[in-house]
């Protein structure tokens, strides 16, 4: 299967979605990127383009990537869920369980040698575990032996621009500096995930 086919499997929502809106927000980025970023879910802007992380936040994010040298051409961005939340509430327990196969695709696809989680909703998900992004940001954990590396949503960044030292926007370079320089060490894909 290809990332353009699973595109299209992945519109026909299921009954478990159908609160949700009716624009697919699939994923967009390199399809054999290192690096992943996996959110909760669409937001409005998302929703009417149909790309992932567009809206301020998703401008932010641009900004913060590109503070230490990765472009959106690097990585391959995606959300949990697939379709926005009414009103971008969290995704319901059961939202996340009918998004999974779709998600689980797209990793098996990408291969990603990283996935880093943005927020509470997918840092949840990945670590299984019902502490905070305040808790969780900043250290590695391991899924499935894919290294996951939580970070601040960049949402939660625009809620509390703090830029001093123990601030989060400090916190959050600090994060990226840590991620870029374990980005730097990794050597190319082996054959085998190439296939």
């Amino acid at each position: 299967m290809t990332l353009d086919e699973l595109e299209h499997l992945a519109s026909q929502k299921p009954q478990a979605l159908s609160d949700l809106s009716e624009n697919q927000v699939f994923g967009e980025g390199n399809p054999n990127a290192d690096l992943m970023l996996i959110g909760e879910g669409p937001g409005q802007e998302e929703d009417q383009s149909g790309r992932p992380f567009v809206g301020r936040a998703g401008q932010l994010l641009d900004k913060i990537i590109s503070s230490v040298g990765i472009t959106r051409d690097d990585i391959y961005i995606t959300n949990i869920v697939k379709f926005r939340p009414p009103k971008n509430r969290n995704p319901k327990p059961a939202e996340i369980a009918a998004s999974t196969p779709v998600l689980m695709e797209q990793i098996n696809l990408i291969q990603p040698q990283v996935i880093a989680t943005l927020g509470n909703v997918p840092t949840r998900y990945f670590l299984q575990t019902l502490d905070g992004i305040t808790k969780t940001h900043g250290k590695w954990y391991s899924w499935n032996q894919i290294p996951i590396f939580p970070l601040f949503h960049p949402a939660y960044l625009l809620r509390n621009p703090r830029r001093d030292q123990g601030g989060p926007k400090w916190q959050m370079w600090e994060d990226m500096k840590a991620l870029k320089k374990h980005l730097d060490t990794l050597g190319p894909k082996s054959l085998e995930d190439a296939l």
